[in-house]
């Protein structure tokens, strides 16, 4: 039997169903509130993650292309434009009715769908001060997969000198003065997010605060800050 191609799929698949739940709650003001990805409100992320499971490799490299080889910007233009074709209620709806679709986007891991998932969902939540916990068995192998990994900028080089200390299970990472928060929280400082919007605590956050960049759009490669270059 051929391996998933979703790493982790039924998780994943409730993840996203748990997200769109909580969309049915909105009311049609927060659809325009600033997400945690700078430029983007919450109809732009989640039009994001409904590409997840339907653009194929071909259009996404021919996004790429015509944005002049910067993914950021292919990125953002096609969540944009999927925004705008589609209401919140249709996107949520196709969030829901895909969940479980073993799909992921030509060129990622088989990891990537469960970091956009509870990433994104964070993304969204924190600025409408909802709660949506993120399951620390699920944040754990997430974090495990961007920590050293390129594509996500490196947390662990990017983030050198700092240990990361999750507060709701055992995972660890670095050394040096410590950042803790829910293996939630650090897979968000991990992906680039504000320590504002994180929730990490301890006599790191300062240095935590200067290193990782904010990111320009929703991007998974957050931008080194000079000192950490």
């Amino acid at each position: 039997m051929p391996e998933p191609r979703v790493a982790m799929l039924p998780e994943v698949a409730a993840q996203r169903r748990v997200l769109a739940d909580l969309l049915d709650t909105l009311q049609d003001h927060e659809w325009t509130t600033a997400s945690l990805c700078v430029g983007w409100t919450v109809h732009d992320v989640l039009a994001h993650l409904t590409l997840s499971t339907r653009q194929s490799t071909a259009g996404m490299v021919l996004r790429i292309l015509r944005a002049r080889g910067d993914f950021d910007r292919a990125e953002a233009r096609a969540a944009r434009e999927r925004a705008a074709a589609h209401p919140p209620t249709v996107l949520t709806a196709q969030l829901r009715e895909t969940a479980a679709l073993d799909r992921r986007v030509g060129m990622s891991s088989r990891w990537d769908p469960l970091v956009d998932v509870l990433v994104h969902s964070q993304d969204i939540a924190r600025p409408l001060g909802r709660r949506l916990p993120t399951p620390p068995d699920l944040a754990v192998p997430a974090l495990e997969h961007v920590w050293s990994n390129v594509f996500y900028g490196r947390p662990a080089r990017r983030m050198s000198g700092l240990r990361l200390v999750a507060t709701d299970t055992a995972w660890v990472g670095g050394d040096g003065p410590e950042v803790c928060g829910t293996a939630g929280d650090l897979l968000l400082l991990a992906t680039g997010r504000p320590v504002s919007a994180s929730g990490v605590t301890g006599p790191g956050v300062g240095e935590a605060g200067r290193c990782p960049a904010p990111l320009l759009t929703c991007s998974r490669r957050p931008i080194r800050c000079a000192p950490c270059s």
